[in-house]
């Protein structure tokens, strides 16, 4: 049992949580609902469920007081769920989310402070037909305003919506973190996927919000087994937290108790079952120590680094889990940059050079340096205490000459800051696929020092950007390749004002025009990248109004992802963000490549090609259909097909077609099987069609 964990509120810390000073992962099951409503007593369920090592829950419904006291007394943290009526057409019918947003905010005025309340979903699968139904940037939009409303009132608590792979692209751009429903039998397809949503997360942490195996299907054993496999991979794909699904097998559902699954960890009598063993075992290794003995020199090279060093060396100074050594490279600082490492840093091997530049810098660090890895960082940087450590990891594996992490933007201070956090040209990892890099930048980058000897290190014809872009590029070209850790970031401070951010897009502009020299076939006639994999901006990876969205023939593809060149950005910092800020940033997306343009290419303007979905003109009609006995959109889809209709392609906005006439279904869900499908229609809305869906309802 976690006595600790009631300590304080858990926070964000990069890629991961932390109470206090002290990391801390969430250790989850759910909880509930269970038919007949909560026990007399939670004592006997918080007993066992503390004993096996779990420190929170995960509620569908928002934690009465009585049960949040008593997960207090029993060291856990709880994640509540907000129950509305999401998986109807909320925005057709307002209400439904006014309704929501009424009870969250009187839930939170009464309750936002009890100790044991950690975060909030505001929502769980909202169902892939109904969010096409409506509209993916549009439901999003709504998932976010939740979000907000919970934010105001409840600033300590974290909010989050629960997603599933049917709609991947629907991550909420302000939730704290990540979170993903996964039921995956496979542990490779288990670990893939793991490798994939930490790129949909972005810079915020990622959790597994269920995670089970239906033990009425698959046997006691192998649903134990999933257990013991899900968690170890877990801790080794770095997620925050993962939760398991569930406690108990009595589950109660749009009202009804379910009788044909058996997810429990305990069966309906309150038995535990060997999956609830399999997870005591696991759950003290979760997550796994970090420790290796492979030899690591870091290396900052700084010049005028005055203001910025300390808190660089100092976050060094804190990192764990294996020796190595720091060597900071003085490139000709005026500012005394050199006698502060001296003074106050004496474990730091100091080397004081004339100006020469960033890579001349880097190149003189790596000669002094001793151990097998090089791994540098920026002096406006402040490395995670497990950097390292997780570096080695991917190291290990000896797939990869380099490894590098997320470069992560600490909360600003200014509006203006929060602008430049937001704006497109800062540092980022370019992916080949969910684990293989094309380019890392500089701030978090690691090689062998076999690789960097073999290709001759940076070329000091890059005094101050560009080097790395150069180096990564030479490096593949040379037969190596590029390895990412998700949990190995670094704190990047970005540029404090508008003004200082558009210099450094000049530099930017000045350095690409060097590598389009040395690399013309890397670009365009218009001087851009040509990269063969996806630029990670940091943000979610979500629906934006210009979004090419894989929807599956018919809507019906089990992973729905976004089809985008480059990935979404982070959004303005909530306490910064309005008009000013955002009048700013529209200016900044303007400017920004343009500036870079001019100084690339002396160019001011630049054509980019954008792919657009196919989409059909606006509906002629639409109209509902009731059904007692559960009849959804796939009942009435396959009688479709049966009678002659198409089906529509990959990422076509309607399901089937016949004779021009376009379907587009959806279907809500109510309680005790009733269900409402909704029909859009393009083309010929003749009265034989809805004859059609009310006869085949009726049967």
């Amino acid at each position: 049992m976690v006595k600790d964990s009631l300590d304080g509120h858990w926070r964000t810390d990069g890629k991961f949580f932390r109470v206090g000073d002290r990391r801390v992962w969430i250790k989850a099951v759910t909880y509930g609902p269970f038919p007949g409503g909560w026990p007399d007593s939670f004592d006997s369920d918080f007993s066992q469920i503390g004993a096996a090592g779990f420190n929170s829950l995960r509620l569908y419904e928002l934690p009465e007081k009585s049960l949040l006291d008593a997960a207090a007394n029993h060291g856990f943290k709880v994640f509540g769920g907000l129950n509305w009526r999401m998986n109807a057409d909320f925005l057709d019918c307002p209400a439904l989310f006014s309704a929501a947003a009424v009870q969250l905010q009187e839930y939170l005025r009464e309750t936002a402070q009890h100790p044991a309340l950690a975060g909030i979903f505001v929502g769980n699968e909202i169902l892939a037909d109904l969010v096409r139904w409506m509209g993916p940037v549009e439901v999003r939009e709504k998932i976010e305003e939740l979000i907000t409303i919970g934010k105001s009132l409840a600033p300590n608590v974290l909010f989050a919506y629960a997603n599933y792979p049917s709609t991947e692209y629907l991550e909420p751009e302000n939730a704290d973190f990540s979170a993903f429903n996964i039921y995956l039998e496979d542990p490779k397809a288990f670990r893939n996927y793991m490798q994939r949503l930490h790129h949909i997360a972005g810079d915020r942490p990622l959790v597994i919000s269920e995670f089970g195996l239906d033990s009425q299907r698959n046997g006691l054993e192998k649903q134990a087994e999933a257990f013991r496999w899900a968690w170890q991979i877990a801790a080794e794909q770095e997620v925050a937290g993962m939760t398991a699904y569930s406690w108990s097998d009595r589950w109660l559902n749009n009202g009804e108790e379910v009788l044909d699954w058996d997810f429990g960890i305990t069966d309906r009598a309150g038995k535990p079952k060997p999956a609830l063993q399999a997870i005591r075992e696991a759950l003290p290794n979760f997550p796994a120590a970090l420790q290796s003995d492979l030899s690591i020199s870091v290396i900052v090279c700084t010049r005028n680094g005055k203001g910025r060093i300390e808190a660089c060396l100092e976050a060094i100074q804190q990192i764990r889990g294996g020796h190595f050594e720091t060597i900071v490279v003085d490139d000709g600082s005026t500012d005394g940059t050199g006698d502060v490492v001296a003074e106050q840093f004496p474990w730091v091997r100091l080397l004081r050079l004339q100006p020469g530049g960033l890579s001349a810098a880097r190149n003189a660090g790596a000669a002094a340096a001793v151990g097998k890895i090089l791994a540098f960082t920026d002096d406006d940087c402040e490395p995670d205490k497990e950097w390292l450590p997780r570096l080695r990891e991917i190291f290990e594996t000896g797939m990869y000459a380099a490894v590098g992490g997320p470069n992560l933007p600490p909360a600003p201070k200014s509006w203006q800051a929060a602008v430049v956090c937001a704006s497109p040209g800062a540092p980022s990892h370019v992916m080949l696929s969910d684990v293989e890099a094309e380019h890392l930048p500089g701030c978090n980058l690691a090689v062998t020092k076999e690789a960097f000897d073999a290709i001759g290190g940076f070329d000091p014809i890059f005094r101050t950007a560009g080097d790395d872009v150069d180096f990564c590029w030479r490096l593949r070209s040379a037969g190596y390749r590029l390895g990412f850790a998700a949990g190995a970031f670094v704190w990047h401070w970005r540029r404090p004002s508008l003004v200082a951010f558009l210099r450094q897009q000049l530099g930017y502009g000045r350095a690409e025009k060097l590598l389009i020299g040395k690399h013309p076939e890397k670009f365009s006639k218009h001087g851009q990248a040509k990269w063969d994999g996806f630029i990670y901006g940091g943000g979610p990876v979500r629906a934006v109004r210009d979004s090419v969205i894989y929807h599956g023939a018919m809507g019906n593809a089990g992973y729905q992802s976004v089809l985008n060149r480059m990935l979404p950005l982070r959004g303005i910092a909530a306490d910064f963000d309005h008009f000013k800020s955002r009048a700013a940033l529209a200016l900044i997306h303007f400017l920004q490549p343009r500036l870079r343009a001019w100084e690339r290419n002396r160019r001011w303007c630049f054509s980019a090609k954008r792919v657009h979905g196919i989409s059909p003109p606006s509906p002629v009609a639409t109209f509902a259909i009731s059904s007692r006995n559960g009849m959804d959109r796939h009942d009435f889809i396959r009688s479709l097909l049966s009678d002659g209709w198409s089906a529509g392609g990959n990422l076509d906005s309607w399901d089937v077609e016949k004779n021009g006439t376009r379907l587009l279904l959806a279907t809500e869900r109510g309680e005790n099987q009733e269900t409402r499908t909704l029909v859009r229609v393009w083309g010929d809305d003749s009265p034989e069609l809805r004859q059609w869906f009310h006869s085949q309802a009726a049967k």
